[in-house]
Formats: structure tokens, C-alpha cells, sequence
């Protein structure tokens, strides 16, 4: 993909997702939308595009095929303090949020997430102190699931430690791994 000129008037956006298609669509919808997106499927990709292009916004993926995009918002930190990311997944869990905000994420949105509500996070400046409760606790299968991404996250993505720590087979490990969560 060529590189189009960038004007010091369009807010540059880095857009890393390795999903092909729904990154191409949403780059086309941002830029429609104002921005000067560079896109990238993987954080080797995203960083010398970052360096060449500083970006005042990021939109970045949580799985980046076997990667975590949790590294990359520490890594475009170091290159700008001051980008603004939010973070994007379709394997949403308590402690990958956690993680994204403390490592300098602005928002945490969960796919299917359109180009304003992803626009609307990056521009958020504060918290919602009026979002809305849940009426039911989680379900079981929830909750598992968010046990097994707290354990995950604090064995740094690695799938044996993970599965020693809870007592499971690698295996059943990562075919929960591989399921989508448990929506609510």
C-alpha cells in the first residue's frame, strides 16, 4: 500500500488490527471521517510506521495473531507520551481492560465497535460515572473465562505456565482459549 501524503492539518491514526478486511474497512471509514490512518497487522509492522509517522491517535487490537497489543501501547508511549490509543478486541475480559488502562489506553471497546463510537473514545477525556449497572451477575462461564484471562495476563501470555497455575491440560486450555467469551 502506497503512502499518501500527510497533511500537519489531518490528525494522523495508526490502525492495528490483523484482520484483513475489518481493517481495511475501517481505515476507509476513518479516513472518510478525517483521518490520515496508517495501518498495520502486526506490532512489527505498526512500529516503524509509528516512528516514520508519529500518530496522535491509535486504534489497536488486543490479539494480533499470537501477539498481545497490550506491548504495543507501551511501546507507542515511549515514542509519544502523548497518543491517544484505545484498545479493540473481540476477546474482551476484566483483566485485559485493567491492563490496556494502566499501560495508557484511553478506552477499551469490544468488536463489533463502529468508527464513531471508536472516534467517541478517543476524543473521551473522562470516565462515565452514569454507565449503567448490570442487572444479573456474571455467568459461570463468564466468570471462568475471566479467571482464566486474569491468570493468563499474570503469566504473561504463556499458555503452559497458565494451565499449571490452574490445574488444567495445555490442551482444554487452549480450546477455551479459542472460543469466543461468554457474551451477557
Amino acid at each position: 500500500m502506497s503512502t499518501p501524503e500527510i497533511s500537519l492539518e489531518t490528525p494522523r491514526l495508526l490502525l492495528v488490527d490483523d484482520d484483513e478486511i475489518f481493517r481495511a474497512v475501517l481505515a476507509r471509514a476513518l479516513e472518510r471521517r478525517g483521518f490520515q490512518v496508517q495501518a498495520a497487522d502486526s506490532p512489527a509492522q505498526a512500529l516503524p510506521l509509528a516512528r516514520q509517522y508519529p500518530p496522535r491517535y491509535a486504534v489497536v487490537d488486543l490479539r494480533l495473531g499470537d501477539e498481545s497489543g497490550l506491548g504495543l501501547i507501551e511501546a507507542l508511549h515511549a515514542l509519544n507520551p502523548h497518543t491517544r490509543i484505545v484498545m479493540l478486541t473481540g476477546y474482551a475480559s476484566i483483566a485485559t481492560a485493567v491492563e490496556a488502562i494502566k499501560l495508557g489506553a484511553v478506552h477499551y471497546l469490544t468488536k463489533p465497535a463502529d468508527p464513531e463510537e471508536i472516534i467517541t473514545a478517543l476524543g473521551r477525556t473522562s470516565g462515565d460515572a452514569d454507565i449503567p449497572l448490570a442487572a444479573n451477575p456474571p455467568s459461570v462461564d463468564r466468570l471462568e473465562w475471566e479467571h482464566i484471562q486474569k491468570v493468563l495476563n499474570q503469566h504473561q501470555g504463556n499458555i503452559s505456565a497458565t494451565a499449571r497455575a490452574l490445574k488444567m491440560h495445555r490442551r482444554t486450555l487452549q480450546r477455551k482459549l479459542a472460543k469466543r467469551p461468554v457474551r451477557e
